[in-house]
Protein backbone atom coordinates (compact mmCIF):
# COMPACT_ATOMS: atom_id res chain seq x y z
CA UNK A 1 0.00 0.00 0.00
CA UNK A 2 1.21 3.06 -1.09
CA UNK A 3 2.52 5.23 1.80
CA UNK A 4 -0.29 7.78 3.45
CA UNK A 5 0.63 11.36 1.30
CA UNK A 6 -0.14 15.18 3.10
CA UNK A 7 -2.37 16.95 1.64
CA UNK A 8 -1.64 20.90 0.78
CA UNK A 9 -2.43 23.60 -0.94
CA UNK A 10 -4.41 22.47 -4.03
CA UNK A 11 -4.40 25.76 -5.64
CA UNK A 12 -2.46 26.30 -8.90
CA UNK A 13 1.63 27.52 -7.82
CA UNK A 14 2.19 31.24 -9.48
CA UNK A 15 2.71 31.46 -12.99
CA UNK A 16 0.34 28.63 -13.46
CA UNK A 17 -2.75 29.89 -12.21
CA UNK A 18 -3.96 30.54 -15.90
CA UNK A 19 -4.37 27.37 -17.41
CA UNK A 20 -7.70 27.68 -18.93
CA UNK A 21 -8.71 26.05 -22.09
CA UNK A 22 -9.59 28.90 -24.51
CA UNK A 23 -12.90 28.41 -26.67
CA UNK A 24 -11.99 28.29 -30.17
CA UNK A 25 -13.51 25.89 -33.06
CA UNK A 26 -12.03 24.02 -35.09
CA UNK A 27 -13.01 25.20 -38.42
CA UNK A 28 -11.81 29.20 -37.47
CA UNK A 29 -8.64 27.20 -36.95
CA UNK A 30 -8.41 25.51 -39.99
CA UNK A 31 -9.25 28.62 -41.84
CA UNK A 32 -5.96 30.58 -40.64
CA UNK A 33 -3.78 27.30 -40.37
CA UNK A 34 -1.08 28.48 -42.77
CA UNK A 35 0.25 26.28 -45.27
CA UNK A 36 2.23 22.89 -43.98
CA UNK A 37 6.22 23.10 -44.00
CA UNK A 38 7.81 19.57 -43.67
CA UNK A 39 10.82 19.20 -41.15
CA UNK A 40 12.86 16.75 -43.77
CA UNK A 41 15.40 16.72 -40.97
CA UNK A 42 13.52 15.27 -38.75
CA UNK A 43 11.72 12.56 -41.06
CA UNK A 44 14.72 11.40 -42.13
CA UNK A 45 16.19 11.14 -38.32
CA UNK A 46 12.80 9.31 -36.72
CA UNK A 47 12.86 7.14 -39.90
CA UNK A 48 16.31 5.68 -39.16
CA UNK A 49 15.52 5.52 -35.64
CA UNK A 50 12.45 3.18 -36.36
CA UNK A 51 14.35 1.03 -38.70
CA UNK A 52 17.08 0.73 -36.16
CA UNK A 53 14.65 -0.41 -33.30
CA UNK A 54 13.44 -2.68 -35.99
CA UNK A 55 16.94 -4.26 -35.87
CA UNK A 56 16.73 -4.27 -32.07
CA UNK A 57 13.83 -6.48 -32.22
CA UNK A 58 15.30 -8.85 -34.59
CA UNK A 59 18.31 -8.95 -31.99
CA UNK A 60 16.76 -9.70 -29.02
CA UNK A 61 16.72 -13.05 -29.15
CA UNK A 62 20.70 -12.81 -29.80
CA UNK A 63 21.11 -10.75 -26.33
CA UNK A 64 22.30 -12.06 -22.72
CA UNK A 65 19.46 -11.96 -19.92
CA UNK A 66 21.21 -9.29 -18.75
CA UNK A 67 21.17 -7.42 -21.75
CA UNK A 68 16.97 -7.68 -21.71
CA UNK A 69 17.06 -6.68 -17.71
CA UNK A 70 19.71 -3.38 -18.19
CA UNK A 71 16.77 -2.54 -21.49
CA UNK A 72 14.34 -2.28 -18.84
CA UNK A 73 16.04 -0.44 -16.14
CA UNK A 74 16.74 1.71 -18.57
CA UNK A 75 13.42 2.14 -19.99
CA UNK A 76 12.09 3.07 -16.92
CA UNK A 77 15.00 5.38 -15.40
CA UNK A 78 14.56 7.21 -18.99
CA UNK A 79 10.85 6.92 -18.51
CA UNK A 80 11.19 8.97 -15.26
CA UNK A 81 13.34 11.52 -16.64
CA UNK A 82 10.00 12.26 -18.41
CA UNK A 83 7.30 11.66 -16.05
CA UNK A 84 8.74 12.77 -12.52
CA UNK A 85 11.03 15.03 -13.78
CA UNK A 86 10.45 17.25 -17.07
CA UNK A 87 6.27 16.59 -16.20
CA UNK A 88 5.41 16.37 -13.00
CA UNK A 89 8.52 18.49 -11.54
CA UNK A 90 9.37 20.74 -13.39
CA UNK A 91 6.16 21.35 -16.12
CA UNK A 92 3.37 21.86 -12.62
CA UNK A 93 5.84 21.87 -9.77
CA UNK A 94 3.39 19.16 -8.05
CA UNK A 95 5.63 18.65 -6.18
CA UNK A 96 9.51 19.61 -4.92
CA UNK A 97 12.80 18.13 -4.89
CA UNK A 98 15.70 18.61 -3.53
CA UNK A 99 19.01 19.02 -5.48
CA UNK A 100 20.43 15.41 -5.76
CA UNK A 101 16.76 14.06 -6.57
CA UNK A 102 17.10 17.14 -9.76
CA UNK A 103 20.16 16.08 -10.77
CA UNK A 104 19.15 12.35 -11.01
CA UNK A 105 15.77 13.62 -12.44
CA UNK A 106 18.22 15.69 -15.14
CA UNK A 107 20.48 12.79 -16.26
CA UNK A 108 17.55 10.53 -16.60
CA UNK A 109 15.81 13.27 -18.49
CA UNK A 110 19.05 13.01 -20.89
CA UNK A 111 18.59 8.99 -21.64
CA UNK A 112 15.04 9.87 -22.88
CA UNK A 113 16.40 12.33 -25.10
CA UNK A 114 12.94 14.40 -25.78
CA UNK A 115 14.04 17.97 -25.79
CA UNK A 116 16.02 19.22 -22.65
CA UNK A 117 13.58 20.08 -19.05
CA UNK A 118 13.14 23.77 -20.09
CA UNK A 119 11.60 23.12 -24.08
CA UNK A 120 9.62 20.19 -22.71
CA UNK A 121 8.23 21.87 -19.81
CA UNK A 122 7.47 25.05 -21.91
CA UNK A 123 5.67 23.10 -24.43
CA UNK A 124 4.26 21.28 -22.12
CA UNK A 125 2.48 24.30 -20.26
CA UNK A 126 1.59 25.62 -23.67
CA UNK A 127 -0.13 22.26 -24.33
CA UNK A 128 -2.41 22.62 -21.14
CA UNK A 129 -3.14 26.49 -21.42
CA UNK A 130 -4.21 26.16 -25.07
CA UNK A 131 -5.19 22.07 -25.27
CA UNK A 132 -6.36 21.43 -28.18
CA UNK A 133 -5.80 24.58 -30.51
CA UNK A 134 -3.25 25.72 -32.66
CA UNK A 135 -1.29 27.09 -29.96
CA UNK A 136 -1.10 23.35 -28.47
CA UNK A 137 2.24 21.84 -30.08
CA UNK A 138 0.38 18.72 -30.69
CA UNK A 139 -3.06 19.73 -30.71
CA UNK A 140 -4.82 16.18 -31.00
CA UNK A 141 -8.13 17.85 -32.89
CA UNK A 142 -5.57 17.75 -36.22
CA UNK A 143 -5.56 13.92 -35.87
CA UNK A 144 -3.60 10.95 -34.48
CA UNK A 145 -0.76 10.98 -36.70
CA UNK A 146 -0.32 14.50 -36.08
CA UNK A 147 -0.77 14.22 -32.06
CA UNK A 148 1.83 11.06 -31.90
CA UNK A 149 4.65 12.30 -33.89
CA UNK A 150 3.69 14.46 -36.68
CA UNK A 151 3.90 18.04 -34.80
CA UNK A 152 7.64 16.73 -35.11
CA UNK A 153 7.81 16.33 -38.29
CA UNK A 154 6.10 19.88 -39.28
CA UNK A 155 7.05 23.58 -38.56
CA UNK A 156 5.68 24.89 -35.88
CA UNK A 157 2.25 26.76 -35.32
CA UNK A 158 3.23 30.54 -35.23
CA UNK A 159 0.32 30.08 -32.79
CA UNK A 160 2.58 28.26 -30.71
CA UNK A 161 5.48 30.49 -30.71
CA UNK A 162 3.44 33.80 -30.00
CA UNK A 163 1.31 31.92 -27.18
CA UNK A 164 4.67 30.27 -25.74
CA UNK A 165 6.67 33.52 -25.63
CA UNK A 166 3.37 34.92 -22.56
CA UNK A 167 4.05 31.75 -20.55
CA UNK A 168 6.03 32.81 -17.29
CA UNK A 169 9.43 30.43 -17.33
CA UNK A 170 11.07 32.33 -14.50
CA UNK A 171 11.22 29.28 -12.23
CA UNK A 172 12.90 27.28 -15.34
CA UNK A 173 15.36 30.03 -15.45
CA UNK A 174 15.98 29.84 -11.74
CA UNK A 175 17.23 26.49 -11.36
CA UNK A 176 20.41 25.82 -12.24
CA UNK A 177 19.89 21.81 -12.72
CA UNK A 178 17.41 23.05 -15.67
CA UNK A 179 20.22 25.62 -16.97
CA UNK A 180 22.80 23.45 -17.02
CA UNK A 181 21.08 20.39 -18.23
CA UNK A 182 19.96 22.87 -21.34
CA UNK A 183 23.51 24.18 -21.77
CA UNK A 184 25.29 20.74 -22.09
CA UNK A 185 22.22 19.14 -23.85
CA UNK A 186 23.96 17.29 -26.74
CA UNK A 187 26.90 16.21 -24.53
CA UNK A 188 24.45 14.78 -22.05
CA UNK A 189 22.39 13.16 -24.52
CA UNK A 190 25.14 11.40 -26.24
CA UNK A 191 26.75 10.08 -22.47
CA UNK A 192 23.09 9.00 -21.31
CA UNK A 193 20.94 8.01 -24.30
CA UNK A 194 23.69 6.14 -26.07
CA UNK A 195 27.03 5.59 -24.60
CA UNK A 196 26.23 4.67 -21.34
CA UNK A 197 23.71 2.00 -22.25
CA UNK A 198 25.59 0.74 -24.80
CA UNK A 199 28.97 0.76 -22.56
CA UNK A 200 27.72 -1.17 -19.64
CA UNK A 201 26.37 -4.91 -21.23
CA UNK A 202 29.97 -4.68 -23.49
CA UNK A 203 32.05 -3.82 -20.47
CA UNK A 204 30.53 -6.32 -17.61
CA UNK A 205 28.98 -9.05 -19.01
CA UNK A 206 30.68 -9.39 -22.82
CA UNK A 207 27.49 -8.16 -24.89
CA UNK A 208 28.47 -7.69 -28.59
CA UNK A 209 28.77 -3.92 -29.71
CA UNK A 210 26.26 -4.20 -32.41
CA UNK A 211 23.04 -5.68 -29.44
CA UNK A 212 24.27 -3.79 -26.67
CA UNK A 213 23.38 -0.43 -29.12
CA UNK A 214 20.41 -1.71 -31.01
CA UNK A 215 18.84 -2.97 -27.83
CA UNK A 216 19.12 -1.24 -24.93
CA UNK A 217 20.27 2.31 -26.95
CA UNK A 218 17.97 2.23 -29.96
CA UNK A 219 15.01 0.45 -29.12
CA UNK A 220 14.36 1.68 -25.87
CA UNK A 221 14.80 5.10 -26.62
CA UNK A 222 12.01 4.61 -29.24
CA UNK A 223 9.76 2.76 -27.04
CA UNK A 224 10.24 5.25 -24.36
CA UNK A 225 9.70 8.22 -27.48
CA UNK A 226 6.30 6.29 -28.18
CA UNK A 227 5.48 5.76 -25.28
CA UNK A 228 5.20 9.30 -24.53
CA UNK A 229 3.54 10.04 -27.74
CA UNK A 230 0.96 7.68 -26.61
CA UNK A 231 -0.11 10.51 -23.82
CA UNK A 232 -0.55 13.16 -26.36
CA UNK A 233 -2.38 10.72 -28.75
CA UNK A 234 -4.36 7.84 -27.74
CA UNK A 235 -5.17 9.37 -24.23
CA UNK A 236 -6.29 12.61 -25.69
CA UNK A 237 -8.73 10.08 -27.97
CA UNK A 238 -9.52 6.93 -26.46
CA UNK A 239 -10.84 5.79 -22.90
CA UNK A 240 -13.65 7.17 -19.98
CA UNK A 241 -13.65 10.66 -18.68
CA UNK A 242 -14.92 9.97 -15.01
CA UNK A 243 -13.56 13.81 -14.05
CA UNK A 244 -14.83 15.65 -17.39
CA UNK A 245 -16.73 14.30 -20.61
CA UNK A 246 -16.23 17.88 -21.99
CA UNK A 247 -12.36 17.48 -22.57
CA UNK A 248 -10.58 15.02 -25.43
CA UNK A 249 -8.23 13.45 -22.12
CA UNK A 250 -9.32 10.42 -21.28
CA UNK A 251 -8.38 7.75 -18.88
CA UNK A 252 -6.47 5.20 -20.53
CA UNK A 253 -4.94 1.91 -18.72
CA UNK A 254 -2.68 1.07 -21.89
CA UNK A 255 -1.21 4.13 -21.48
CA UNK A 256 -0.38 4.18 -18.22
CA UNK A 257 0.87 0.87 -18.38
CA UNK A 258 3.68 1.78 -21.22
CA UNK A 259 4.21 5.55 -19.63
CA UNK A 260 4.79 4.86 -16.19
CA UNK A 261 2.15 6.15 -14.86
CA UNK A 262 0.80 9.13 -17.46
CA UNK A 263 -2.26 7.51 -18.66
CA UNK A 264 -5.09 8.71 -16.39
CA UNK A 265 -5.08 11.88 -18.49
CA UNK A 266 -8.77 12.43 -18.07
CA UNK A 267 -7.82 13.17 -14.36
CA UNK A 268 -4.71 15.08 -15.34
CA UNK A 269 -6.35 18.00 -17.24
CA UNK A 270 -8.77 18.63 -14.63
CA UNK A 271 -6.45 18.35 -11.31
CA UNK A 272 -2.75 19.25 -13.26
CA UNK A 273 -1.23 20.15 -10.17
CA UNK A 274 -1.65 16.72 -8.43
CA UNK A 275 1.65 14.77 -8.02
CA UNK A 276 0.10 11.55 -8.83
CA UNK A 277 -1.59 12.38 -11.90
CA UNK A 278 -4.38 10.19 -10.67
CA UNK A 279 -6.48 9.91 -7.54
CA UNK A 280 -5.52 6.57 -7.40
CA UNK A 281 -2.15 6.57 -6.00
CA UNK A 282 0.10 3.69 -6.97
CA UNK A 283 -2.29 1.90 -9.40
CA UNK A 284 -0.24 1.19 -12.42
CA UNK A 285 2.10 4.38 -11.43
CA UNK A 286 5.33 3.73 -10.91
CA UNK A 287 5.96 7.47 -11.18
CA UNK A 288 4.31 8.06 -8.68
CA UNK A 289 5.72 5.02 -6.26
CA UNK A 290 9.70 6.32 -7.67
CA UNK A 291 8.52 9.81 -5.75
CA UNK A 292 7.22 8.85 -2.83
CA UNK A 293 10.07 6.05 -2.42
CA UNK A 294 12.36 9.54 -2.41
CA UNK A 295 10.49 10.98 0.12
CA UNK A 296 11.56 8.48 2.41
CA UNK A 297 14.63 10.15 1.84
CA UNK A 298 13.75 13.54 2.26
CA UNK A 299 14.28 13.78 -1.50
CA UNK A 300 10.42 14.41 -2.54
CA UNK A 301 8.77 16.61 -0.42
CA UNK A 302 5.47 18.78 -0.92
CA UNK A 303 3.77 16.37 -2.91
CA UNK A 304 0.79 18.04 -3.78
CA UNK A 305 -2.95 15.92 -3.68
CA UNK A 306 -6.30 16.87 -4.10
CA UNK A 307 -8.86 16.45 -1.84
CA UNK A 308 -11.15 12.70 -2.58
CA UNK A 309 -13.94 15.57 -1.90
CA UNK A 310 -13.23 17.76 -4.16
CA UNK A 311 -12.75 14.89 -6.61
CA UNK A 312 -15.94 13.02 -5.72
CA UNK A 313 -18.02 16.70 -6.31
CA UNK A 314 -15.89 16.99 -9.89
CA UNK A 315 -17.52 13.93 -10.95
CA UNK A 316 -20.68 14.04 -9.64
CA UNK A 317 -21.15 17.94 -11.72
CA UNK A 318 -19.09 17.00 -15.09
CA UNK A 319 -18.24 13.31 -15.20
CA UNK A 320 -19.64 10.67 -18.06
CA UNK A 321 -20.36 8.45 -14.75
CA UNK A 322 -17.50 6.25 -15.31
CA UNK A 323 -15.16 4.80 -12.92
Amino acid sequence: MAPKTPVVDVASPEGLEDEVEPVITEETQTQKRPPRVIVWRNVILFMFLHLGALYGIYVIPQAHPLTWLWTCVMYVMSGLGITAGAHRLWSHRSYKAKLPMRMILAIFNSMAFQNDVFEWARDHRAHHKYSETDADPHNAKRGFFFAHMGWLLLRKHPDVREKGRSLDLSDLYADPVVMFQRKYYKTSVLLCCFILPTFVPVYFWGESLSVAFYLPAVLRYALVLNATWLVNSAAHMWGNKPYDKNINPAQNLMVAFSAVGEGFHNYHHVFPHDYSTSEYGWHFNITTMFIDFMSLFGQAYDRRRIPTKVVVQRKARTGDGTN
